[in-house]
Parts: structure tokens; sequence; C-alpha cells
């Protein structure tokens, strides 16, 4: 009896022993520090994306400008009903535009981007905080940006009268006429802002895409190109009308299509086919028709006027101001880049058409042959006004001043 009692306690107290020795393993286990393993970038991309979306912590809202201080990115997406559908003012190539109407009472566009992610967000923000530093009356101000994997908005100034495609192309029930004066104010507008991007912007920036839709008007039916410096940092979507090839369909420059070398004289360009726009209140391509090749073929047996939209006939007193704007988006459009003008001669020859005659100057002695080197697009051109000359520079070459001068010829000679 004694020996199996001293088994029973045995075993009970190694059974005890056991039972410890394992819940303190359990303990040891649960209170162990742990190294956590080392993952991918791609991982740890996809970790913080998810931590982002699924925090309470809103995506941070960079203000460029006075208009849109003190808010932040909550107050937009209440006034906005978190980009409601009723707040779509317009679809473009990479982006949905939304109105909204901040604290102040001033309303805001709102281009929210098809491409989530630009190739370096680093650099897309430099270029943004550059973009937003560019003032000028015929540029659309960048206000603010928020960049996110909830959606990467923009925000510029809104635009009362909407886009220069809206006023030429609405619907004849819709549309609002715009007068001779009215077109020369936004040819010359549109072109000083080009100008502006060209030559006086350091480092200089290349549009990429000089349309219609993407000149806009402000209540006075002033001037201002909108989206400049973006076009190479967003991914356009192949659900959208657009081209691989920077720009759209109807105003891309032949040789950069050809080439893919771009510059300023691709921009000159598609310049040169809003004028056509502009002129004739006709799509650039409609139908498989293409404007620029119809207007080559007009000049080439000089019926071009025929095409002139019937609001300028009525209110322009003088049409021969209209045949020399032809003649300027002709020479804009040339096949050859070098045989196009800049945008500083092209708002020189408008400026010109625009403001009043000026006395007529005292005769100049003839140009010497060392300065007949450098084109001039200016001075010839102009005088055919009322004939006399205006307050413009002296041309210099007598060649480039035969483009203007002699239009049925010289135009007809612009083929592709």
């Amino acid at each position: 009896i004694y020996t199996a009692v001293s088994v029973s306690r045995a075993v009970i107290l190694g059974i005890a022993i056991g039972g410890f020795a394992i819940l303190l393993l359990i303990l040891a286990a649960a209170c162990w520090p742990h190294s956590p393993a080392v993952s991918t970038d791609f991982s740890v991309s996809k970790q913080e994306i998810h931590a982002v979306l699924s925090s309470n912590v809103p995506p941070k809202l960079v203000i460029l400008h006075m208009n849109m201080a003190l808010h932040v990115y909550d107050d937009i997406m209440r006034m906005t009903e978190n980009l409601s559908e009723k707040y779509i003012i317009g679809y473009g190539a990479s982006s949905t535009v939304y109105k909204c109407v901040l604290k102040n009472c001033k309303p805001v566009a709102i281009k929210k981007l098809y491409a989530h992610y630009p190739q370096s967000v680093k650099e897309f923000e430099t270029e943004l905080e550059t973009i937003g530093s560019i003032k000028h009356r015929n540029l659309v101000s960048l206000q603010a940006y928020s960049l996110s994997p909830a959606g990467n908005l923009l925000f510029y100034e809104y635009m009362e009268s909407g886009s220069l495609w809206d006023v030429l192309h609405a619907p004849s029930s819709k549309k609002t006429k715009l007068d001779w004066e009215a077109r020369l104010q936004i040819a010359l507008g549109t072109a000083q802002g080009l100008a502006y991007l060209h030559h006086d912007c350091s480092p200089r920036i290349i549009h990429r895409d000089v349309k219609s839709k993407n000149i806009l008007l402000d209540k006075d039916y002033v001037a201002h190109l909108a989206d400049f410096g973006i076009a190479k940092s967003v991914c356009i979507s192949k659900t959208h009308t657009s081209t691989y090839v920077m720009g759209t369909i109807g105003y891309i420059d032949p040789e950069y299509a050809r080439t893919s070398r771009l510059n300023e004289k691709s921009d000159v360009y598609s310049y040169g086919i809003v004028l056509l726009e502009l002129l004739t209140g006709k799509k650039p391509v409609d139908n498989e028709c293409n404007l620029h090749h119809l207007i080559l073929s007009k000049a080439a047996d000089n019926t071009v006027m025929e095409m002139v939209d019937p609001d300028i006939t009525a209110t322009c007193k003088d049409l021969g101001e209209v045949k020399r704007m032809f003649q300027l988006a002709l020479l804009c459009s040339k096949r050859q880049p070098s045989d196009r003008p800049t945008m500083h001669d092209v708002v020189h020859v408008l400026s010109c058409l625009v403001c009043p005659e000026a006395p007529p100057k005292p005769a100049q002695p003839p140009a010497s042959p060392q300065s007949s080197t450098a084109p001039s697009y200016v001075n010839e051109y102009v005088s055919l006004r009322s004939g006399s000359a205006l307050s413009c520079a002296n041309s210099s070459s007598a060649s480039d001043a035969e483009l203007f001068l002699k239009f049925g010829k010289a135009i007809s000679q612009n083929t592709e």
C-alpha cells in the first residue's frame, strides 16, 4: 500500500512539474521580441498604399495660391460631396474636371487625373511647384494640388465662359457669337501666353498640347492657356480620345509625329490650327475632313475666303485683316519647323493688327546685305493695312516678307 501511494504522488508531482514547464514555455514564446521579416520594395510599397487608403488621415492639400488659403482636403471633399458627378463640368483626355465653390465664395476647377501614379511623384511635385509659380494674364493659374493613392487632384482658377472649343463648336441653339474683334483678342491673348512659356520662362516650357479645348475664356472672354507643363507627366488612358504621340489629332505637328522630336515650333504648328478654327468656326478634323488640308486647297486657287465664319464677315470692317490672319495661320503650320515664325513674331504681328494705326514713319534706307540673313515676319506683313506702316520692327528679309505680301502664291506653296 505504501509503495502504491508513493508512486501515485510521484506521478502527480511529475504531471504538475511538466504542466508548469509547458506554461513557462508558452509565456516565454508570447513575450519574446520578434524580428520583422525583410520585405521587398514592391511589398513595402503595397503596404504603404494600403495604409494610406485604410487610415483616417486625409491626403495633403498643397496650397500654391492665396485663394486656396485655410482650406484642407476634407473641406474640398465636403464641398463637392466627395467629387460627386453633379459637380462635373467637363472631361478631358487625361482627367475629369469638377467645379468647387470655396469658403470665400470663389470657384475653382478641380482636375482629377486618370493616371493615379506618375512615373516619378517627386519629379511631378517639382514640376507642379514650378507651374504654380508662373503668373501671366493669359495663363490659367495652378492654385493647389493633392497627390495620393486616393487620386491626384490639380486645382485651377475657374474660367466662367468655358473653352474656346465650347464656344466655337457648341450646338446652334447654345452657340455664342464671336465677332471679329473678339476673335482677334483671343488669338492675341493665346499667342502672348504661349510666347511667355517659350521665351520668358526659365527653363522654357513647351506646352505639348495646344488646342482650343485648352484655351479657356473668362467672363470677359480673355483667353487663358491651360494645362501647360504637365502633359509629359500624365499617362493618357487608352479609353479616351487621344494619341500616343503627345498632342491631339488634328493639331499635331507632322514633323513631330514623324520624328518624335518636339520643340517650340511644334506648339507654333498647333497654334496655327487654332487660328484656322477661329477663322472658319470648323473643327480641325470632322467626318474625316482635315481642316488644314482643306484650307491649303482653297488657298491654292485663291478661294479661301469662302471658308470664313459668317459671324466674322458680318462684323469685320476690313476683310483684308482676315486674309492676313489666314496667312499667319498657314505660316505657323508650315510643314518644315524652320519655316514657321516664333511666338514672339506672332505676338508682334497680331499686336499690330489689334492696335490703332500710328502715323507713317519716315522712309528707311535699304537694308544692308549683311542684315538680310535674319528672318522677320512682322513689318512687311503689317504694312499692308491701309497702306501705312505701323509701329513694328523693320523687316530685314525680302523672302519672308513675300510670304505675307503674296497671299495666293506664297500660301499655295504650303503643301505637304
